[in-house]
Formats: structure tokens, C-alpha cells, sequence
């Protein structure tokens, strides 16, 4: 079986967490974790998937026998979004979240990692602060070896992402044994 199995997403990258502390995917071996790109400035649809990750890690811990899921979240946004302004803006979704930024190049390989469409919009004037980046809007499930399992779209549900996850955590620990 372990001929056809691939990294389809993820992969090595260095960011900072909301410390200011290198971060590396290193960190996230041994775990199973729920990754998210985005950035603070969104106005509807991050706050929206972050706060469906909460509901997902909550539901998760309700399991009998599951292990915790550590929820990531990756700014797109390095221009703006610093690490003290995510810390505060991740405490409105989930007490797990560890959010993550970088230099521009910094995240542009993370996003190349795990194939993250980003686009920043043009600045309106010189030196606006006002602009949306357009971004994939999809969260990634990343097994305990650093392994992509699987993704959720914006129109999965946390009941429907809960299932995924358990079918996708048994298979991955009945093919580990």
C-alpha cells in the first residue's frame, strides 16, 4: 500500500507563532492537526470557517477514545497581520487555536506547501491599509506523521468533518499498528 502514498499537501515551513517564536511544521509531528489559512482583516468567511474548526475541536474532544486535535491557524496576510494582532483575534474561536505568520516569503511557502491559492487586493491609495486577500477556503487535516488525510470545504459541517475525521483517524491507526 505504501507505494502509492504521497504528500498531496503540506510540507517543511518556518513561520512565527503569536510569541514571536520560530514555529516549524516539526512542531506539529505527533499530532493531528486542523490547519487554516486566512487572515484577521476578513470580514465574513474566515471568522465563519475558524469558528466551524472551534466546533469541530469541541465535538471532537466529545469523543470517546479520540485524541485532541491541535487547530492551526496561517495568516495570508503578513502585511498587516502581526503576531500579538492574531493572538487576540483567535481568543473570539478557540483556546487550542496556535496562530502562525511570517515574512511575505515565509507564508508564500507555506501556502506553496499546501497549495493555498492567495491574491492580495490592490491597495485603494498609497499606503491604504483597506484590502481584501482573495484565498482558498479550505481546512486541511494533517495525520500524526505530518501526512495530509484530508480537507474540508466551506459547505461541510462540523457534524459531517467530526465523521470524516473519526473514519480517517481509525484508518490511519489500523494501517500504523
Amino acid at each position: 500500500k505504501q507505494w502509492y502514498q504521497r504528500r498531496v499537501r503540506g510540507g517543511p515551513f518556518t513561520l512565527v507563532n503569536t510569541e514571536g517564536e520560530t514555529f516549524t511544521d516539526r512542531n506539529l509531528l505527533g499530532k493531528w492537526v486542523l490547519i487554516y489559512f486566512g487572515f484577521t482583516f476578513c470580514p465574513d468567511i474566515c471568522p465563519e470557517e475558524l469558528e466551524k474548526i472551534g466546533e469541530i475541536i469541541d465535538l471532537m474532544d466529545n469523543t470517546p477514545e479520540a485524541p485532541r486535535i491541535q487547530p492551526i491557524f496561517v495568516s495570508v496576510d503578513p502585511k498587516r497581520d502581526t503576531p500579538e494582532l492574531i493572538k487576540s483575534y483567535l481568543k473570539d474561536f478557540h483556546p487550542r487555536f496556535i496562530g502562525l505568520t511570517g515574512t511575505k516569503e515565509q507564508v508564500k511557502r507555506a501556502t506553496k506547501a499546501y497549495r493555498v491559492y492567495y491574491s492580495e487586493g490592490p491597495d485603494h491609495a498609497e499606503g491604504a491599509n483597506e484590502y481584501i486577500v482573495d484565498h482558498s477556503i479550505v481546512t486541511f487535516l494533517m495525520d500524526p506523521k505530518g501526512m495530509w488525510s484530508c480537507n474540508f470545504g466551506q459547505r461541510t459541517s462540523p457534524e459531517e468533518a467530526v465523521n470524516k475525521i473519526v473514519t480517517k483517524m481509525n484508518e490511519f491507526y489500523e494501517n500504523n499498528r
